[in-house]
């Protein structure tokens, strides 16, 4: 059999199942243990699926809503990245509220197979994180806002307000001096609940979206602990967040840069004003 014929059939298999052991791959494909173990190295590297201990989950394309798909083309490399850097922050054991949106997404799929407890208001999340046997799933229901998979509203902000989270992680529309934006006015009011579930808000934005002014404001800086953005970000906005007391990582355009896929820039005010709980 090729290995490419054998790496399909093992990615069908893997994301019919959401999870399979290496036992059962090996098993299915009537082939050695080494050689599914260097497919599953290939097809991890593809971004297929995510080795674990003992077998591997799939984390390839989650279907989603037209506008959603497009709007994860754009600087896909640089979201990936950010994606890698934000997971690098938590620690296993933890509690994170995740937006929805693209970028969100990517931190998501960075999350898979780690013992992670994942609170999202996204249908394209929830499906990914669903597939994994390590990362627990909570759902919050609402209103869906079709284009995107993203429940909001009311019955959203009140299924939140019993919920405590460690990390708040939140995208953004657009990045002034004055504060962090997004184009929905029900999406807004919706993030400022999941704010308010956070013990520290996390903002992941690419560098396309510093001087970007969108509908309406989320919040001021000063109320952002950590953001998390790509090499490209503009120095002058890396100014204005360290004045407001905001700790700023970079992530590395090539994703796997360094051991963590982390770089942060922090400056020793921000050491002294932001510590961990």
């Amino acid at each position: 059999m090729l290995p490419e014929t054998r790496r399909r059939q093992l990615l069908e298999l893997i994301s019919r199942q959401g999870f399979a052991t290496l036992e059962e791959l090996v098993k299915s494909l009537g082939v050695s243990e080494s050689t599914v173990r260097r497919d599953l190295e290939s097809l991890d590297l593809a971004g297929s699926v995510k080795r674990t201990h003992g077998g591997a989950v799939y984390s390839g394309e989650v279907r989603a809503m037209p506008a959603f798909d497009e709007r994860t083309q754009t600087a896909a490399a640089e979201k990936r990245a950010i994606g890698q850097a934000t997971a690098a922050l938590l620690e296993d054991g933890d509690t994170v509220l995740l937006d929805g949106g693209t970028t969100t997404l990517e931190v998501a799929r960075a999350l898979i197979g780690r013992r992670i407890q994942v609170v999202t208001n996204s249908l394209p999340i929830a499906q990914l994180v669903a597939s994994s046997q390590q990362t627990d799933l909570i759902l919050i229901g609402g209103y869906v806002y079709p284009r995107t998979g993203v429940a909001l509203g009311p019955l959203a902000i009140a299924m939140m307000q019993g919920i405590r989270v460690r990390k708040a992680i939140l995208g953004a529309g657009g990045i002034m001096a004055d504060g962090i934006y997004n184009s929905n006015l029900l999406l807004v009011e919706t993030e400022r609940q999941m704010m308010a579930c956070g013990q520290e808000v996390v903002i992941v934005a690419d560098s396309t979206k510093f001087g970007r002014l969108a509908l309406s404001r989320l919040c001021g800086l000063e109320e952002v602990a950590r953001l998390v953005s790509d090499s490209r970000m503009p120095d002058a906005y890396r100014a204005t967040l360290e004045a407001a007391g905001v700790v700023v990582h970079t992530a590395p355009a090539d994703e796997h840069h360094g051991s963590n896929g982390v770089v942060p820039h922090e400056s020793t005010r921000n050491q002294s004003v932001r510590t961990e709980v």
